[in-house]
């Protein structure tokens, strides 16, 4: 089904899996969201990627034609799962996980009643928490998507003439990702979370509030995706935050420039720079053992101390964390709330982005993608960080 290298990868990704599953008592882990099976098949289908606590997963693939490799089988409905299991001479799960926070409720209880296990646990939230250390190989499409994405940036300000609005700077930068190899696809957890390959905010929209869980809002276009670029007219004084998806490989990076229409006024200035500040010092802070609540904590207390917290990532909608996962989509685990339990560990990767709203100007500040090493982090998305003139 897959080349040498990716099929190791793969190897111990399921090495992963069994050990997490092991810990809950499962014996049996089956997975059908696209997400879950690239990253435990490294490709989508139609079908159904199924993982015993002990031994070799099966592949049950509905469309499309062609997949061939060891275990797989075609098949017309999941009904037939169990009886080739047992073909196999593989038993049936007593506990077996379902993707139950992201499988539609008919889908749920169909393969539930198929199985008929004696109990069912939640193989959404397994697989959030082991794809949150990534593998080798993995960390190599980081390394592929970071230079995708400052390439990218690179040719913004060939994107901008005099009098544009935010959409149509958008729709020139949109198509300079395209060219540098962007897949195209920004994939979300969660519902009601879809967006079409990142946001631009410029001036007052930046304050926009939105239903979207993301660090800042936007009316959007229309109300069917109320998130991001309105139609803002780019004139003096303005600044335009581009937090486009770095998605050059199937692993997101994710990074945010400002640029800036004529000069801003000093306020602006400054909270950009307390933005690198706050970058520094958790820089400084971040490594294996530490907890992400207190990397918020210090986010925010160096903005308070400023004068800065009323612009603190957002003014009539703030929110409650300064950065989050990244992975397959573009908000995994762990996420830098201040009541978040979670440690940095090596070979974790996660979004920083401390940003300030400043009302009449716009967006400012800084996002970069990181990479938890053995005693620090690094950062993957390296390209100029102060505000960029257009």
């Amino acid at each position: 089904m897959v080349s040498k290298e990716l099929r190791a990868d793969l190897q111990l990704k399921w090495q992963r899996i069994q050990q997490a599953m092991q810990m809950v008592n499962a014996d049996g882990c089956l997975l059908s969201v696209d997400v879950n099976l690239f990253y435990t098949t490294g490709q989508i289908f139609s079908g159904y990627f199924y993982l015993p606590s002990q031994g070799e997963p099966c592949f049950f693939v509905k469309r499309p034609n062609g997949i061939t490799g060891s275990n797989v089988e075609y098949i017309r409905k999941p009904e037939q799962i169990p009886a080739l299991l047992a073909e196999k001479g593989i038993n049936q799960p007593n506990k077996l996980l379902l993707e139950a926070d992201e499988l539609s409720y008919n889908d749920y209880i169909r393969l539930q009643q198929l199985f008929n296990p004696k109990e069912t646990g939640n193989a959404t939230t397994l697989m959030r928490n082991v794809r949150m250390v990534k593998t080798p190989w993995e960390i190599s499409q980081f390394r592929i998507s970071a230079k995708g994405h400052a390439a990218t940036y690179a040719e913004i300000p060939s994107c901008y003439r005099p009098g544009i609005t935010d959409l149509e700077f958008q729709y020139e930068i949109e198509n300079k990702m395209r060219r540098q190899g962007s897949i195209g696809i920004f994939r979300a957890f969660g519902a009601n979370m879809d967006i079409h390959m990142g946001s631009i905010l410029a001036g007052d929209n930046a304050e926009a509030p939105s239903p979207f869980d993301f660090a800042l809002g936007g009316q959007g276009m229309d109300p069917s995706c109320p998130l991001g670029a309105n139609g803002t007219i780019l004139k003096e004084g303005t600044s335009v935050m581009v937090d486009m998806a770095g998605n050059y490989s199937a692993y997101l990076t994710d990074m945010t420039r400002v640029y800036a229409i004529g000069k801003l006024p000093e306020l602006a200035y400054k909270a950009h720079q307390v933005s690198l500040a706050i970058q520094h010092e958790i820089e400084n802070m971040a490594r294996p053992g530490t907890p992400c609540a207190d990397l918020y904590n210090l986010a925010f207390q160096m903005a308070e101390r400023e004068g800065l917290a009323d612009y603190f990532m957002g003014t009539k909608q703030q929110a409650k964390f300064v950065g989050h996962g990244i992975g397959l989509q573009i908000n995994e685990l762990p996420v830098l709330t201040p009541r978040s339990k979670e440690l940095l560990e090596e070979n974790m990767t996660f979004a920083l982005e401390p940003k300030f709203v400043i009302p009449g100007t716009g967006a400012v500040g800084v996002e970069n993608s990181y990479l938890v090493t053995n005693n620090a982090v690094e950062k993957l998305t390296l390209f100029e960080e102060n505000i960029i003139q257009l």
